[in-house]
């Protein structure tokens, strides 16, 4: 983790959607792995990140096996990625769910990752920003918050940017 954050300054949530996974006959939702696109275009996500973003300091994610491997994946790319924080929360989850979950980064937090699934993330960035955003597999949303965590809500949340890094 990076130095402690200063509680007035402005916040980032980079909302990213896991990479493309497979669909193998007989595996559980959960434990669905990436297939080689998304083994490709995760890589292409930290380089995104790493370039457009710079230091995280806090990662939660789904414990599903396909954002976890996009997790370390993207983390490969980047300089001192932190731990993530794998949350149960985040799996399958309305907006209202991903919402505590926002709520609940620690305070002196600046930048954090949240790594989940559809339709959850592009309902988390559609409230907190009212704002439309297609959240196609590897898609990152960049939200900037001008209150602390817990107080994350529709009004206070702008729209900084938005993409889909492929890789070849």
């Amino acid at each position: 983790m990076s130095s402690p954050h200063s509680p007035d300054a402005p916040r980032r949530l980079v909302v990213l959607r896991h990479a493309k996974s497979d669909w193998p006959d007989g595996v559980p939702d959960p434990q669905r792995p990436l297939n080689a696109r998304g083994r490709r275009d995760a890589p292409a996500v930290g380089r995104w990140i790493r370039d457009r973003v710079g230091p995280l300091d806090a990662v939660v994610c789904s414990p599903a096996i396909r954002t976890r491997q996009t997790w370390r994946l993207l983390a490969a790319e980047l300089d001192a990625p932190p731990d993530p924080i794998v949350d149960d929360r985040v799996y399958a989850a309305p907006v209202e769910t991903l919402l505590a979950v926002v709520r609940d980064i620690p305070e002196d937090v600046g930048t954090a990752l949240l790594v989940g699934h559809n339709p959850g993330v592009a309902g988390l960035v559609a409230v907190l920003t009212g704002e439309e955003v297609e959240m196609k597999t590897s898609a990152i949303t960049v939200l900037g918050l001008t209150a602390s965590w817990v107080d994350a809500a529709p009004g206070g949340v702008s729209l900084i940017d938005h993409a889909t890094p492929r890789g070849s």
